[in-house]
């Protein structure tokens, strides 16, 4: 980098300063200063804005870092092109940091004009136009955040809806259980009364007592049987209480089946009260085969509640530090039974985990995010022709990143538009269905606060929106980083 005399003329007749007049120009040379950069870099993304850089001669590249790489986002050759602190009017309003790093592809001339000198000329010389651009920058960034809250309030409602469709079916089955179990425990003391009262001798009723311990133990390891297994065995026991003379042994034996009970049970029962007092001992064990089944149906129901609530939790990270080594599984699974009925039953999901990937240094709760608005769109896409088609969800290792894809079977993306889909306010939903800032949101989250990697490929019938995350964390993470970027 090198000092070189300014020239009133030569700024003058760049497309930026053409209008000045000759005292503003040879202000701007005052103030500025012309400098010549060899190939190499400028500034570095990051860094505190200081200077507004304009391209006298030469070829600039500006390049954002993704991840732990620089991607070029502009080249030019062209006369006036500038970069660097063009926020600067903004003061202290806004964090002064360069976007993106500058450098020079060969010798190259700039005119650089300091960050201050730059802020105070503007508001001197162009009082209404900085009025105009603060108004755009602060009414732009407020809309952003006023619609990214109704994306994330809309997500809610979609979740909360999920939510309360999933809770919905074990509670039901629970309340239903729990009244049958009142009525089955109701005829059970009135059956128990009933034996108490009856020839039974005090041996007999405490074999029955065992008898009935034992297959309390046979209905909680009852094994699952096919449809013709479990017809073939109710036949079979119907048959065997017909020939004992318990009427309506058919109503019975479907519940011993469900139990796992067989005629080798029943001859127990036989052998230990004698056939006058069978009916009514079969009876009862009845009860208690109900009882049984309709508690496992409650634990089961319950169970799956709090499995529910469980994942609420790990989705919404409610209770869990914001920063933390994360296992993508837990939170991919969350986000798949949260939004389980937006998906609905002819969306097929199929899960393609590598179960050995090691836990990762994240923020949860907006990955959360991002996989719920990477799995809106694909199922959006997929109700726009048929309502259905399949949801694959992969994860990988790819070099020193773990990679998360989500496939869908939709139509597509179009390669027109494919660019598009991370800009802000872009959507192709129909209006009042989308705000376009869904995939921006995600954007950010993955590139700016994860230091990771998010794009799309797109055919028709196979797209798949891919990212990936570091391993690790970065040697000097900035865990204050904002979304503002």
């Amino acid at each position: 980098m090198s000092g070189l005399p300014c020239s009133r003329e030569e700024i003058g007749s760049l497309f930026l300063f053409e209008k000045l007049a000759p005292e503003q120009l040879e202000r701007l040379c005052r103030e500025g200063r012309v400098e010549r950069f060899e190939p190499g870099p400028v500034y570095a993304e990051g860094d505190p804005a200081t200077c507004f850089y304009v391209l006298l001669e030469g070829t600039l590249v500006l390049s954002r870092r993704v991840g732990s790489q620089d991607v070029e986002v502009n080249r030019s050759s062209a006369r006036g092109v500038y970069a660097g602190a063009f926020h600067a009017y903004l003061g202290d309003r806004v964090r002064q940091v360069y976007n993106s790093s500058l450098r020079v592809v060969e010798p190259s001339r700039f005119f650089v004009l300091p960050a201050e000198t730059f802020s105070r000329i503007m508001h001197e010389w162009f009082p209404m136009p900085v009025h105009l651009l603060e108004g755009f920058f602060f009414g732009n960034k407020n809309t952003q955040q006023a619609i990214g809250q109704r994306e994330r309030l809309l997500a809610l409602g979609s979740l909360s809806a999920g939510l309360t469709h999933e809770l919905n079916n074990p509670a039901a089955a629970a309340v239903r259980a729990t009244s049958a179990l009142r009525e089955r425990v109701a005829g059970m003391r009135h059956k128990l009364g009933a034996i108490a009262a009856g020839p039974y001798r005090r041996d007999t009723l405490a074999t029955l007592v065992e008898i009935q311990e034992r297959t309390a133990e046979r209905v909680a390891k009852a094994p699952a049987l096919s449809p013709l297994e479990a017809s073939d065995r109710e036949d079979t026991i119907s048959d065997w209480l017909d020939d004992h003379g318990i009427a309506d042994g058919w109503r019975l034996a479907p519940t011993f089946v469900q139990a796992g009970l067989d005629t080798d049970w029943l001859d127990q029962v036989a052998d230990a009260v004698g056939e006058e007092t069978l009916e009514g001992a079969v009876r009862w064990l009845n009860y208690t085969v109900e009882t049984e089944l309709l508690m496992n149906e409650i634990e089961e129901s319950t169970t799956r509640v709090s499995g529910l609530v469980h994942a609420a939790r790990q989705y919404s990270q409610l209770d869990r530090a914001p920063h933390q080594n994360a296992d993508v599984h837990e939170l991919l699974d969350s986000t798949l039974l949260m939004l389980s009925a937006k998906i609905g039953p002819r969306v097929t999901v199929v899960k393609d985990y590598d179960r050995t990937l090691p836990r990762i240094p994240a923020y949860p709760g907006e990955l959360n995010q991002v996989w719920t608005n990477l799995i809106d769109n694909a199922v959006s896409a997929m109700n726009s022709v048929d309502g259905q088609g399949t949801l694959t969800v992969r994860t990988a290792r790819d070099g020193d990143r773990l990679l998360v894809e989500f496939g869908d079977t939709g139509p597509g993306i179009p390669a027109d538009i494919r660019d598009r889909v991370f800009d802000p306010f872009f959507t192709t939903k129909p209006v009042g269905e989308g705000t376009g800032l869904g995939l921006d949101i995600s954007w950010r989250i993955v590139v700016n606060k994860h230091h990771g990697d998010l794009r799309v490929e797109s055919a028709p019938g196979d797209t798949r929106f891919q990212v990936r995350l570091p391993l690790t964390a970065p040697a000097a993470e900035d865990r204050s980083s904002s979304l503002d970027v």
